[in-house]
């Protein structure tokens, strides 16, 4: 990429207030989307959902931890995998202080279908002592939302809010619409080289694991196979349910 542009501060401070109203713009639309998003219908969860925690069995209402609202970050760690997926660990980096959260009634949980025996050796070797997260392994949850299909695990971000004891579906987001929580990105964006993609196969091939960057062996994310899945109809247009593993690994 080329070096930027050198001008007056006076050149630059006209070219920055331009800017400043397609930001302006941007900002608006974004406010409109989420207020369309919260507008959405929500869905009633009617199946009961059992997962595996560091201290045994805990429900999806349990997960909400009393609270309004969860969060929940599909993380791409199927049963047999050695570790995590590197761009969901990526996201997982990008996770601050869950308290900001918690102050709005809401929680946050990340589940993958790795046992969690694995998951929390994982988590161990990343530094993420401050987010929860759960196993799926044996439940129907992964396939039920999508997640989890025969080619392989897919990343997402679900939302639920619960009324008393029932609990409902709000949104899930994929692909592209998950970048606005990799906050790398945001701030890589506002620099003059940006994110440095040009060249390469795909956009997230420079990806690695947080600790594996300076490693000739790191694992490249991989393909991005899922993309163009219609995800929300997966389900629904007769492709047969994935069944439940029985027990746990």
């Amino acid at each position: 990429m080329a070096f930027p542009q050198i001008v007056s501060r006076e050149e630059w401070t006209t070219a920055r207030e331009q800017l400043l109203e397609e930001e302006k713009a941007l900002t608006r639309a974004r406010d409109q989307l989420s207020a369309a998003r919260r507008a959405m219908p929500v869905v009633p969860v009617e199946k009961e959902y059992v997962f595996d925690s560091p201290s045994g069995r805990v429900t999806l209402l349990d997960l909400f931890q009393g609270r309004r609202q969860l969060i929940v970050r599909h993380f791409m760690f199927a049963p047999e995998a050695k570790e995590g997926c590197v761009g969901c660990s990526m996201q997982a980096d990008n996770v601050g202080n869950l308290s900001h959260m918690h102050a709005r009634d809401t929680s946050f949980v990340m589940i993958a279908r790795a046992p969690i025996e694995k998951i929390e050796q994982f988590k161990a070797r990343m530094g993420w002592s401050h987010i929860p997260w759960v196993s799926s392994f044996g439940s129907d949850f992964n396939y039920d939302f999508n997640v989890s299909m025969e080619k392989g695990e897919l990343p997402a971000v679900s939302s639920f809010i619960r009324d008393g004891e029932k609990i409902y579906h709000a949104s899930s987001v994929f692909d592209r619409g998950g970048e606005v929580f990799i906050n790398t990105y945001n701030y890589l964006d506002v620099t003059p080289l940006g994110r440095q993609e040009e060249g390469l196969a795909h956009p997230w091939d420079w990806w690695r694991h947080h600790d594996r960057y300076d490693s000739d062996e790191a694992v490249n994310p991989g393909e991005n196979w899922w993309t163009g899945v219609n995800k929300f109809r997966v389900r629904q247009d007769g492709a047969p349910a994935q069944p439940a593993e029985a027990g746990t690994q």
